[in-house]
C-alpha cells in the first residue's frame, strides 16, 4: 500500500501578506487559524480531487539531485495551472519572482520555478494535453 502525499508545509515571515499571495496568483483559499493555533494558516487549494473516492488536494511528488549551483533546493510543491503566461503574470502581480523561462519536459509538459513573497521555491507546471 503507498500512502500518498495529502498536505504540504511551508513557513512564512508574514501571514496576510503569503495568504494574499496564494489567493491572487492561483485562487487558494486561505484559513487563518490564531494563537490557539500557533497562527496556522490552512491552505485550500482543491475542493475535490480527479480521483473518484480520494482526498481532495491527494498529490505525487518527485525527487531531484541536489546540485550545488542550483538556489533555494528546499521541499517544494508543484502548481498545476492552465495557461502558462497568465500563470507566471499573476504570480509577479502578486509579489512573487518567476526563476528563469518555463522549460519543455518532454510528454508531461511546461515547468517553470518561482519564489513566492515569503522566499519559498516553488515551481508551475501546465500539464501537455493530449
Amino acid at each position: 500500500m503507498m500512502n500518498p502525499v495529502v498536505h504540504f508545509e511551508m513557513p512564512y515571515r508574514d501571514a496576510a501578506r503569503a495568504a494574499r499571495f496564494y489567493a491572487t496568483a492561483f485562487g487558494w483559499q486561505t484559513q487563518a487559524l490564531g494563537e490557539a493555533m500557533d497562527h496556522y494558516v490552512l491552505v485550500t487549494t482543491a475542493l475535490a480531487d480527479v480521483k473518484p473516492g480520494a482526498p481532495a488536494g491527494a498529490i505525487n511528488g518527485g525527487l531531484y539531485p541536489y546540485k550545488a549551483d542550483w538556489p533555494a533546493q528546499h521541499p517544494s510543491v508543484v502548481i498545476g495551472v492552465e495557461d502558462m503566461a497568465a500563470a507566471m503574470a499573476r504570480v509577479g502581480a502578486a509579489g512573487g519572482q518567476v526563476l528563469g523561462e518555463p522549460m519543455d519536459i518532454p510528454g508531461i509538459g511546461t515547468y517553470v520555478a518561482f519564489t513566492d513573497t515569503e522566499g519559498n521555491r516553488h515551481a508551475m507546471l501546465e500539464p501537455r494535453v493530449a
